[in-house]
């Protein structure tokens, strides 16, 4: 300990007075800084006191609360506790008696259930037996539908198919021998019907061949560019056909200047004019008119109601004969009228006059049952034509005679 004092007091001497004032500076702001640092944890633990303090007063204030609160949740409980004890004795009872009635109306629910069951089953077997004949003509009709399909397949049945139905358009709206079916032409051609004209024109030829191959395979198209492709060659089959139909059915003097080529679809007829108007166009410009089963009719009826009205002047002198002993007729009816109408107004006179002599015999009925008489003859001056009238007491006494003959 000698040594280890006497080196640190040489050490201590060792160091330099500035050494010494710099050591004792941070070793005083050491020292406030502890002193600074006590005082603020003493200020802390004050206000934390303080908010400890305060804070359990609160927690005793809401401890006094929550008991309050708690008695009278207490107290409610108990109230509610002695409701509900009464309000479920009540409602088992409801209940009870609820589950026998619904017991009651279930048994007789599930007994026209049953009932309704049985019969409904009785139905839906009837309507089974509907769709099992419904499902046999389904059937049946896709067969039909099948062998419509091979029919179509084939181009010399498609052909006789779409003529077919031509022809019953034609043969429905016209009369016999307005029409013609497979005539030959001086050229050699056969057309598929021709229509004769009135007034000696022409006959007017139809053409009921369409090149559905081509339409189909637009319609079987698995891309655009074969759409494309089909479509382009169903414009040159049309083409091809439009012209055959205008070098062969078009002659000069023998027959129209325009044919009907028949389109046995409207669908096909509307997507024609709508996708491919440029055929259209060219079909109208050699003078061929592409028409559907509709406009076919339409134009037969036109052509039926032109051949009615020539058969009509045809008949015209005819017609002006029959007008005319028609009129003789009527004025002897006139005639024949007007003397009715004069036995007819006699009549009416002869009756006003019955009228008149029955009116006359009602008022003297009633002055009779009034007693409306004279004691002596009252008798008024006879008119021309009639006899002198008896006195009131001779008529009396005739009535009374005549009551007492009939007893």
């Amino acid at each position: 300990m000698t040594v280890t004092s006497e080196s640190l007091a040489a050490s201590v001497a060792s160091i330099s007075p500035a050494m010494l004032a710099l050591a004792g500076g941070v070793l005083a702001a050491l020292i406030l800084l502890v002193i600074v640092l006590f005082l603020r944890a003493a200020g802390l633990r004050r206000e934390q006191a303080e908010e400890a303090e305060l804070r359990a007063r609160e927690s005793a204030m809401r401890m006094a609360e929550l008991l309050k609160i708690q008695a009278e949740m207490q107290g409610r409980i108990t109230a509610m506790a002695e409701v509900f004890g009464a309000r479920q004795s009540e409602l088992n009872q409801s209940i009870n008696q609820r589950l026998d009635g619904m017991s009651q109306r279930m048994s007789s629910t599930i007994t026209e259930q049953t009932k309704s069951t049985h019969e409904n089953l009785q139905r839906l077997q009837e309507r089974l037996a509907v769709i099992d004949a419904a499902q046999n003509n389904i059937q049946t009709l896709a067969k039909d539908v099948v062998g419509l399909q091979a029919i179509l397949s084939n181009k010399q049945t498609r052909g006789a198919f779409g003529q077919s139905r031509m022809e019953t358009i034609v043969a429905d709206g016209l009369p016999m021998g307005a029409y013609a079916f497979q005539q030959t032409l001086s050229n050699g051609s056969r057309p598929d019907c021709t229509i004769r004209m009135p007034n000696g024109a022409p006959p007017l030829a139809i053409d009921a061949k369409f090149p559905l191959e081509a339409w189909n395979a637009i319609r079987d198209a698995g891309s655009p560019e074969a759409a494309k492709l089909a479509g382009q060659q169903f414009r040159r089959d049309m083409e091809i056909h439009i012209r055959d139909i205008a070098e062969k059915y078009l002659i000069q003097g023998e027959t129209q200047d325009t044919a009907f080529l028949f389109v046995p679809s409207e669908s096909i007829f509307a997507e024609l004019h709508e996708n491919f108007e440029p055929v259209v166009q060219k079909a109208h410009r050699a003078r061929i008119v592409i028409v559907s089963p509709s406009l076919l009719m339409l134009s037969i009826q036109v052509i039926q109601a032109v051949l009615k009205d020539q058969r009509m002047r045809a008949q015209a002198h005819l017609i002006q004969g029959e007008v005319a002993l028609l009129m003789d007729d009527l004025g002897r009816l006139d005639e024949r009228v007007r003397k009715l109408q004069g036995h007819f107004a006699m009549a009416q006179k002869d009756i006003d006059m019955v009228v008149t002599s029955a009116d006359k015999l009602t008022r003297r009925g009633a002055r009779i049952e009034a007693l409306e008489f004279e004691a002596g003859g009252d008798a008024r001056p006879a008119r021309d034509g009639e006899t002198p009238a008896k006195s009131v007491e001779s008529r009396t006494g005739l009535l009374k005679l005549r009551v007492v003959d009939e007893e």
